[in-house]
């Protein structure tokens, strides 16, 4: 299959002040923000990414933006409402401080797979739709591009956080032991007998090595000698 490149977008004025967003309009990228997502559109920038998907909210517009302006061709570059974030209900828009208060606040912690937003998503739905997306769009871009392809998926902390878990084959229960931080990188590539994932919550290192493609096979015994700088 072809190679997904997650990427959270960068920090926003409302992560700068504990505020859970969800999918408020309006919340754009602080300019700690911005420069965290160009430093990821450096990094990408040897990277000859067939795609970017991203999430339509304003913060991950900007920063696949900000990968897209790096990028030497024109890649496809559509938005997908089930990249988008957790529709959090009326939990959206107050503090984490404030939340951390409610009786459902140590049940997201500790078992998010029971876990359904007061007027809003379950997270066992956010899960499954975001890694049908990721699915979905990987299944499309190998059969256009082939197996060597590379794309680029902009989203959302708990987004890539389920998609994770998905691919280590953890429950969700256990997605919270998962970190992505403000613009981070993670990779996965899901094989033909399962997925493998290469790195997570990356904010720094060349990944110069992604453009010749992850040669995927039978897992080597030992850990073997790493991919293949170009």
């Amino acid at each position: 299959m072809a190679t997904v490149i997650l990427v959270r977008h960068g920090r926003t004025t409302a992560n700068a002040t504990g505020l859970l967003a969800g999918r408020a309009v309006g919340v754009s990228l602080d300019q700690i923000g911005r420069d965290q997502a160009a430093l990821t559109g450096d990094r990408l920038a040897a990277v000859p990414v067939v795609g970017v998907v991203s999430s339509p909210l304003e913060r991950c517009q900007e920063t696949a933006q900000l990968i897209l302006d790096r990028q030497a061709g024109e890649p496809y570059a559509p938005v997908d409402l089930d990249l988008t974030e957790c529709d959090y209900g009326r939990w959206q828009g107050r503090t984490l401080s404030d939340l951390a208060t409610e009786d459902l606040w140590p049940v997201v912690q500790s078992q998010p797979s029971a876990v359904v937003f007061p007027g809003g998503e379950s997270m066992a739905a956010m899960q499954a739709r975001s890694v049908a997306a990721i699915r979905r769009h990987d299944a499309a871009f190998e059969a256009e591009y082939g197996p060597g392809a590379v794309w680029v998926a902009v989203s959302h902390g708990d987004i890539i956080k389920s998609i994770l878990a998905d691919a280590l084959g953890m429950h969700l229960d256990l997605f919270q032991r998962i970190n992505v931080g403000p613009a981070s990188v993670s990779i996965v590539r899901y094989g033909a007998s399962r997925p493998s994932v290469y790195a997570t919550n990356t904010d720094a290192g060349d990944l110069s090595w992604l453009s010749t493609g992850i040669h995927s096979g039978d897992a080597p015994v030992g850990g073997g000698a790493g991919q293949k700088a170009p």
